[in-house]
């Protein structure tokens, strides 16, 4: 099975000593699940020294695909071919064995353990049966240093931003030999800085010989860094096509069937009363440092007040302490002027403040549990939905229903497991149970985050909507765009202070990305 050892020549390896994939081909491959049809009859290759992005909406089958290129499902039909040889590839192992990595959209790391012990979690070491750890810190460090993903081996997954424990998937990766990698969203958690530094690694990488699947939602970063683009839409491959023959605008309407219009909110509101209130909040982050620092902020009725800073500089604490779910060590939190200071969720949750979390899969669904399960977490202990301690299963369904139809939520059933959708619709299950309890105040983090370029907009237009019914919106993304396209105002966060609050017509690019810097402008 393993074609690498056959006939190798130094043209064909890697700088690593890794022998080269010099192509891999899928061809014909179909995948069902119970009433989806994934893939249907897909062809798809790479070649090395190139980057051949992968569209399309989510639920069009791009992860599914790359999921059995990498052996966590079996297709039904069709055939693998590496370097012109058919291979049989039943799990991560044999992909793994034969020189295919993959970084996958939500992370598979062990947060208690250390990025060497991930890294290690799974090898033998050469120590047996004593860890070797030290060896693999060291070559971490001469992995992290040739590509630029500086990380520290002892650190606990935990006490990492999201864009440091991707760098720590990517490392995961390249010291298990991946010759292919495949990239799933690897840009939908790293700054506008972060993505540069990703694509000059990613860059270096295919001239260094690596093939390398870009999976992405974020057209001008596709156009940006791959070599051939390739679309699927509901599970059927649209086509191929060398990136220098399209633009964005022919890629968006080739992806979705239809043209789209990018939603701004351009239209000033009459701002309303204070909301939510932050008076000097001080508080800890996870790694027992100083996470805000005499915090000020007031959000509005009518309003969309952005939070712009790069990942890691207090963006987690200060959503954490506005949704009652971390210790606020001095200061006072208002809501409509009531202290709610110490409050936890569950009160917050009662006085009407909904909660739009960084993290979907941790903080924000129980994967295991059913849509119509999730859509009630909040609120299953209301009279609505229970009586006496039993749960008002029509009630429950009715409402459920209406919630996938308003929304938009395509599912199986409201009985599928909430794991199995794909992340555009997983963010719009949780979507659809925040906003449609008609809250006061909306905490929204990273709410577009890894969603492609419809459920994006989408998003969006649910927020707009939602500021423009006179709720107060709190969005806090490392995306600018997003940013500026939706805030009424724009607080800059750099280690855990507000340098700044910029108005819609005060923010520029140039002042936000100064102070995103900690760089404060001169007037």
């Amino acid at each position: 099975m393993d074609y690498r050892v056959e006939n190798m020549t130094e043209i064909d390896k890697l700088p690593s000593g890794q022998p080269k994939i010099n192509s891999v081909e899928l061809r014909g491959i179909t995948k069902c699940f119970p009433g989806v049809l994934a893939n249907n009859d897909i062809d798809f290759d790479v070649h090395c020294c190139e980057v051949h992005a992968l569209l399309g909406e989510n639920g069009a089958g791009k992860s599914t695909l790359m999921k059995i290129l990498y052996g966590l499902y079996h297709q039904d039909e069709g055939e693998i071919y590496v370097n012109g040889k058919q291979v049989r590839i039943s799990s991560p192992t044999d992909a793994i064995k034969l020189g295919i990595g993959m970084i996958h959209q939500h992370f598979m790391l062990v947060p208690t353990l250390t990025v060497a012990e991930n890294v290690a979690l799974g090898l033998s070491s050469s120590r047996a049966p004593l860890t070797d750890l030290d060896l693999v810190s060291e070559r971490i460090n001469k992995l992290a240093d040739t590509y630029g993903m500086h990380i520290d081996p002892n650190a606990f997954i935990w006490q990492l931003s999201v864009g440091q424990q991707q760098r720590v998937e990517i490392i995961k990766a390249l010291y298990r030999g991946a010759a292919l990698l495949i990239l799933d969203e690897p840009t939908a958690v790293l700054t506008p800085q972060e993505v540069d530094e990703l694509f000059v690694i990613m860059k270096q990488m295919v001239e260094d010989g690596y093939a390398l699947i870009f999976i992405s939602h974020k057209l001008h970063e596709v156009v940006e860094i791959s070599d051939r683009i390739t679309i699927l839409r509901n599970g059927v491959k649209v086509g191929t096509r060398p990136t220098s023959e399209v633009n964005k605008k022919e890629l968006a309407k080739w992806m979705v069937g239809h043209n789209i219009d990018f939603i701004t909110s351009t239209n000033q509101m009459e701002r309303g009363e204070c909301r939510l209130k932050l008076e000097k909040i001080n508080c800890q982050s996870d790694r027992g440092k100083s996470g805000l620092k005499d915090v000020d902020l007031e959000a509005f009725s009518g309003e969309i007040l952005g939070i712009a800073g790069v990942s890691g500089n207090g963006q987690r604490e200060l959503a954490e302490v506005m949704s009652g779910l971390r210790k606020i060590d001095s200061g006072h939190l208002y809501l409509e002027s009531e202290d709610v200071t110490g409050f936890d969720a569950g009160q917050l949750t009662e006085m009407m403040m909904s909660y739009i979390p960084e993290e979907r899969m941790r903080d924000g669904m129980i994967k295991n549990f059913s849509v119509a399960e999730n859509m009630i977490l909040r609120e299953h202990q209301q009279p609505k939905f229970s009586h006496n301690g039993f749960l008002k299963l029509k009630e429950i369904e009715t409402h459920t229903e209406q919630l996938i139809e308003q929304y938009q939520i395509k599912t199986p059933s409201q009985k599928t497991l909430v794991k199995t959708l794909s992340g555009g619709n997983i963010q719009k299950a949780l979507l659809a149970r925040e906003l449609s309890r008609k809250p006061r105040v909306v905490i929204a983090a990273q709410p577009t985050r890894g969603l492609d370029i419809g459920a994006a907009e989408y998003v969006r237009e649910q927020l707009i909507l939602q500021r423009n019914n006179g709720t107060a919106l709190i969005l806090i993304s490392e995306d600018l765009d997003e940013i500026f396209a939706l805030s009424d105002r724009i607080a800059v966060i750099y280690e855990g202070k507000i340098l700044q609050i910029l108005s819609r017509e005060q923010a520029t690019r140039e002042t936000v990305g100064l102070l995103m810097a900690g760089v404060i402008p001169q007037n």
